[in-house]
């Protein structure tokens, strides 16, 4: 895994730093691990664009991931490292000693011909990729793809670089320093895979220009003061001066830039032990 930077022969070019795929061994996705993705543009089922920016991009292919990891104490071999559209993380592709194939989350130092394996018992090596319940996971071990609900599957720390750590043990929970820096109680049933995501440079890459953005399904972004008075609060007014230096708000009104829209949820909130900060 690297980062691939260009000679500035074209304006573009002298920013443009992307990944150089070194890691990925296999171009071509099992046939029968993908599904249809349709797009939606950002409109709901009225038609109405309720997710602002989104349209064109290059077409995809769903890459079924197994989440739940529910082949239980089976081992599995690597067969390749793969390239994800839909994720910022690099997938794996697995074959269970019984000919099954499925993808995961390829975690960081995993390789072509590594075992892991899934098990709900402690007889087991710790090893990056393989899952087990965090009653099993030493204290101070970095893991990610943690279920928040025993048996429904990887819900937290799934994307590139990600990676959260087990601080503490009590009665029935496990604390679980997630990576906003918030602190909560897991039930120590719940399963997680060993070891932090891979693909951790995906933070470091610059798209370099606009073309790239279009390519994955991002259509241009407006600023609020450049639009008319009908789209926008902060739209109208003559020239550049707009409607001078308003509180900053949302295209509905509501302010934004440190405006808090959490909803508390007492029966989420009770786990909680730290807030993020």
């Amino acid at each position: 895994m690297g980062i691939k930077k260009f000679k500035p022969v074209t304006p573009s070019l002298r920013w443009t730093e992307i990944s150089d795929f070194s890691e990925i061994t296999k171009s071509r996705p099992e046939k029968r691990l993908i599904a249809p993705l349709k797009k939606s543009g950002g409109r709901n089922n009225y038609g109405r664009i309720t997710s602002f920016h989104r349209g064109g991009g290059h077409k995809r292919m769903y890459r079924i991931i197994d989440f739940k990891r529910d082949k239980l104490d089976t081992s599995a071999k690597v067969l390749a490292i793969e390239y994800d559209p839909n994720r910022s993380s690099r997938i794996a592709l697995l074959k269970y000693s019984d000919g099954q194939k499925t993808y995961i989350v390829a975690p960081l130092g995993l390789g072509v011909g590594d075992e892991v394996i899934s098990t709900k018992s402690s007889n087991v090596e710790i090893k990056t990729g393989s899952c087990m319940p965090l009653r099993f996971v030493p204290l101070g071990a970095f893991i990610h793809n943690i279920e928040l609900v025993e048996g429904k599957g990887a819900q937290m720390a799934r994307s590139a670089g990600s990676s959260a750590q087990i601080m503490a043990k009590e009665g029935d929970f496990a604390h679980i320093r997630i990576p906003s820096g918030e602190v909560r109680l897991i039930k120590l049933d719940c399963r997680a895979v060993i070891g932090q995501v891979g693909n951790i440079e995906h933070e470091a890459l610059t798209l370099g220009k606009a073309g790239r953005s279009r390519w994955l399904g991002r259509r241009p972004i407006v600023r609020g003061n450049a639009m008319n008075p009908i789209d926008h609060p902060h739209g109208g007014g003559e020239g550049k001066a707009g409607q001078g230096n308003p509180h900053p708000v949302t295209p509905w009104g509501k302010p934004t830039k440190g405006f808090k829209t959490r909803k508390k949820n007492k029966f989420s909130d009770k786990f909680i032990i730290k807030h993020r900060s």
